[in-house]
């Protein structure tokens, strides 16, 4: 393929309120505990360790730092959940050393303010940029006194927090300056792009350094087609400002992948118009089909090996507890 940015709007050959993004809005509900933490080997190095407490349009949010501190990426997810899995898997809230946000949409940002001014004491600031922050001042009912609480942050300009190198980089999504970010630490990568409609040129630049890549695999598009969606919603999830749909997601994985390439994290699946199933098998196909081989991430003795790891994250329920 000669243009890497024209993911969205390849044809591929067949494989057998509106800020809630694509279904609709649907309260927070309660998720399961998360499992253990999982390793692929047992070495004392500084190691990063992510979890997922929600991914969707039901709320994102997401811990990503070592075992002693770290940060929160998204704040979408009912507070009291997220706190009692940090907890569980031994991060207090004094460890939290800032909270990141993606973009302006009510499922990534409506509990900021309220971890905000729950935990004062060390106080946590926000990280976003200033188009983000006017956004949800604009959009949602947030007090405008978590500007108290902001640090603004500009595209490909790196910034640290919690000992991690953090470079945001441009999405293209009908929010206000969406944003992916590149993650370093400990001598690894972590590439967070979340909700996109098309994959612009700077988020291809930064997802190909990826060792580990969270990426978005919004919708199937026969179950959109054929579901029940008004017209205007599927026209706004196909759009270049919309979502990627799993065949989108799932060439462009396999054409970034390489050896580098260790862990493939699915993110916001839609409630409606997907399954993780589906997804998951156009992406391990994909990658299949360039000679990877392909784990579930489970690391069981017979997936531990393979060339990259496939994982789908779960819309309510915590994700497993990965030390990568």
């Amino acid at each position: 393929m000669n243009n890497k940015n024209d993911y969205k709007t390849t044809k591929l050959p067949q494989q057998g309120s509106i800020f809630f993004d694509d279904d609709e809005f649907e309260p927070v509900q309660q998720a399961k505990p998360a499992e253990k933490p999982t390793t692929a080997s047992g070495d004392e190095e500084w190691r990063m360790h992510f979890a997922s407490f929600g991914s969707g349009s039901s709320g994102n949010c997401a811990y990503i730092g070592n075992e002693h501190e770290g940060i929160l990426v998204d704040c979408g997810v009912e507070p009291d959940h997220v706190f009692k899995e940090l907890e569980r898997n031994g991060i207090k809230m004094g460890k939290i050393k800032g909270i990141v946000l993606t973009h302006d949409h009510a499922d990534h940002v409506r509990y900021v303010y309220k971890i905000l001014r729950k935990y004062k004491n060390p106080r946590i600031c926000v990280w976003c940029t200033n188009r983000c922050l006017n956004g949800m001042l604009r959009k949602h009912s947030i007090s405008n006194r978590i500007k108290e609480y902001h640090k603004a942050i500009y595209h490909e300009i790196p910034f640290t927090l919690a000992g991690m190198k953090i470079t945001a980089f441009k999405q293209s999504h009908d929010s206000e300056d969406c944003s992916g970010f590149m993650i370093e630490g400990g001598g690894r990568k972590f590439v967070i792009s979340p909700d996109q409609g098309e994959i612009t040129s700077r988020a291809d630049f930064y997802m190909r350094q990826a060792q580990y890549l969270m990426i978005e695999s919004n919708y199937d598009r026969a179950m959109l087609a054929a579901g029940s969606y008004p017209a205007y919603l599927k026209a706004r999830v196909e759009g270049d400002k919309g979502h990627l749909d799993n065949k989108v997601t799932a060439r462009f994985v396999a054409d970034m992948w390489n050896p580098e390439l260790k862990f493939v994290f699915l993110n916001h699946l839609s409630n409606d118009n997907n399954t993780p199933e589906i997804a998951l098998h156009e992406t391990r196909s994909a990658l299949e089909a360039k000679g990877a081989t392909v784990g579930d991430a489970s690391y069981a003795p017979d997936q531990a090996n393979c060339d990259v790891q496939l994982y789908a994250l779960p819309r309510y329920d915590t994700s497993t507890w990965f030390v990568l």
